[in-house]
């Protein structure tokens, strides 16, 4: 697909001195399945509360892989990758502040939340739930690069910010790459917990060992559980290592023994009951019919593992649910509050997560992220433009 951007001569409204456009360079994706390619752009003036930020740190989430690959149906082509991002202000237009109501200028540090929300459907207003909002966006998933402003994801130099962003101030000794994970990885684990409503001494399952399921396993922890239980194959050596450092008290491994025996063990590291709450930050409906038979009566299966179509889940309604009055919480991404949460948890060094940033990459080595993400070499990469 070919991409007009560069066929844009001007974009300066009347009211601005002509000059010659900032040019901005991006890592797009033109075919699914392919590398993304490194393009440049023309920035484009923001409009009244709109913001440029320059971009410090994307990480490459595990959701940017099936991204890439065309399994989100939200996608559109062409496209800039990138929905986790932290930065500096480079240009705004008009009274725009962050979320305690100082007003934001050039130069300030800064992450944003990642949706962009209609703020007027029953959703946003009503049930103040933005993250179920039917209108969502979300840079560098469902917003294209063929049209202005162009610059709509992270893997890029800069970012246009469209109005009504919020807006979180950093500090200047946060490090953006590992700041940058906590708009999606981080975010989602506090939506999570919060929707299990975990309580002092709860005995909690986390499944996977990714950067959802480390931060699950830290927001866990502060929430109070008494026994946090990760499991992870056995090859998962450091991601392992680190569930430990983030609160996990016992390891299971998903590919040693049966099924049965996993489900015994769990049971045998709770009391004989089971887990409280199961967070399940896989989403494979193989493991996921496994691990619901941990759910103790009573408790909570929570799904923020799942962010595009994965099949079918087969489920033993009466014997797996019904029976055990177990709850099943679907779980879709997050708002601004839970962006705080996550921002604050790694703000306050209770937990070592600058050691989940195990790969850096510069811009046009953004393939290289992505495939060390989907091969599970790394922890997490991030990419610094």
């Amino acid at each position: 697909m070919t991409l007009r951007v560069l066929e844009v001569k001007s974009l300066q409204s009347d009211h601005f001195e002509e000059s010659a456009p900032v040019k901005s360079r991006a890592c797009v994706l033109e075919q699914f399945g392919q590398p993304p390619v490194v393009r440049e752009f023309e920035t484009v003036p923001p409009a009244e509360g709109e913001v440029i930020v320059r971009i410090l740190a994307a990480g490459v989430c595990g959701s940017d892989v099936h991204i890439s690959s065309g399994e989100d149906p939200r996608t559109p082509l062409p496209i800039i990758l990138g929905h986790e991002g932290c930065g500096r202000i480079e240009e705004l237009s008009g009274d725009i502040r962050d979320i305690y109501g100082e007003a934001l200028r050039p130069g300030d540090y800064v992450i944003w939340e990642r949706g962009i929300f209609c703020r007027s459907c029953y959703y946003c207003e009503v049930a103040h739930r933005p993250y179920l909002c039917p209108n969502r966006k979300t840079y560098g998933i469902s917003i294209g690069c063929a049209e202005p402003p162009y610059l709509q994801g992270c893997y890029a130099e800069h970012i246009h910010l469209r109005r009504g962003a919020a807006f979180i101030k950093l500090g200047e000794s946060d490090d953006p790459a590992v700041i940058a994970a906590a708009s999606c990885s981080g975010a989602t684990a506090a939506h999570a917990v919060e929707e299990a409503r975990i309580r002092p001494g709860d005995s909690v399952l986390v499944v996977g060992p990714g950067p959802l399921g480390l931060f699950a396993a830290a927001f866990a922890h502060f929430a109070g559980a008494g026994t946090i239980i990760m499991v992870g194959k056995s090859y998962h050596g450091l991601r392992l290592e680190l569930a430990k450092e983030m609160g996990a008290s016992r390891i299971v491994l998903s590919d040693e023994g049966s099924a049965e025996e996993r489900v015994g063990l769990i049971r045998s590291l709770t009391d004989g009951l089971g887990a409280n709450v199961v967070l399940d930050c896989a989403g494979r409906p193989a493991a996921m019919v496994e691990y619901v038979d941990c759910v103790a009566p009573g408790g909570r299966y929570v799904l923020p593992g799942i962010a595009v179509p994965v099949g079918e889940w087969p489920v033993k309604p009466f014997e797996q649910i019904a029976r055990k009055n177990v709850s099943l919480q679907g779980l879709w991404v997050s708002d601004t509050g839970h962006l705080l949460s996550a921002v604050r948890l790694v703000q306050s060094g209770r937990y070592p997560f600058g050691k989940l940033i195990t790969h850096r990459f510069g811009l046009e080595e953004a393939d290289q992220g992505l495939k060390v993400m989907a091969e599970r070499k790394a922890v997490k990469a991030a990419l610094i433009p």
